[in-house]
């Protein structure tokens, strides 16, 4: 998970576009009547597009500090009505139940086991009303056994630098992306020095469909590209839509 400095730092790196197709995606799947649960919603900025969208949202996250920028954002782009949640995906007690639930960017990858996502899965299957959707993505063993192992990035902009590397995990699909941020202080004439390490694992396709057939979920789809292709070989994305008919 990310918190304190690199909340703000994975908020200024992060390519907007991508929010959009993933805005696209939810309307292409989901009524504009459904009120939308986004689980790891980090710094908001999905929740801007789908509430600009038409739909009644609200967000959910781990880190208060991915919060605290993720309402930041709402009030810039004048929007005040969007309950903020700090909530464990893991542990969904004491929230309502939502048209729509949505978890995008991989963030599943980063649930330890297979146990953990299927306990995932049955949390937003109790927090869906009737005929309600759950929509999500996660890497492929294809993108974590061949895209990433050796992966590299490097930016610099003179005030902050990251560098990115990406390392074979220690499980089966798995991955361990070691993140540094360099932040420029005037004061010292030097930069502040921010470490983290991300560890993110995946499943084949028939272990997350099973998961979630086991959490009630009998309709379910998978495509590529934001839903806009089919599922190949080299695919690095899986796209869900799963409803319990």
């Amino acid at each position: 998970m990310i918190y304190g400095e690199f909340a703000s730092f994975y908020d200024e790196l992060f390519d907007n576009e991508l929010y959009k197709k993933w805005c696209n995606f939810v309307v292409s799947n989901v009524p504009k009547s459904a009120r939308i649960l986004d689980l790891a919603c980090g710094t908001g900025r999905l929740l801007v597009q789908l509430k600009n969208a038409g739909y009644q949202v609200a967000g959910a996250d781990l880190s208060d500090d991915m919060l605290a920028i993720a309402n930041d954002h709402l009030n810039e782009n004048g929007i005040f009505d969007v309950e903020l949640i700090n909530a464990n995906m893991l542990d969904l007690d004491g929230l309502p139940k939502y048209g729509a639930i949505t978890c995008f960017d991989d963030s599943i990858c980063y649930l330890a086991n297979i146990d953990q996502v299927m306990q995932m899965f049955a949390q937003v299957r109790n927090h869906l009303s009737s005929n309600g959707k759950f929509l999500f993505d996660v890497i492929t063993p294809y993108q974590t056994d061949i895209v990433y192992p050796g992966y590299m990035f490097n930016t610099n902009d003179g005030d902050h630098a990251f560098m990115w590397n990406t390392f074979i995990g220690k499980v089966p699909h798995s991955v361990e992306h070691d993140l540094s941020f360099f932040d420029y202080n005037h004061e010292l004439d030097a930069f502040d020095e921010y470490n983290e390490t991300h560890k993110e694992r995946t499943y084949s396709l028939v272990e997350y469909q099973d998961a979630l057939k086991s959490a009630g979920f009998n309709n379910v789809r998978v495509s590529s590209d934001f839903g806009n292709d089919e599922v190949h070989d080299d695919t690095t994305r899986w796209f869900f839509v799963c409803s319990e008919e």
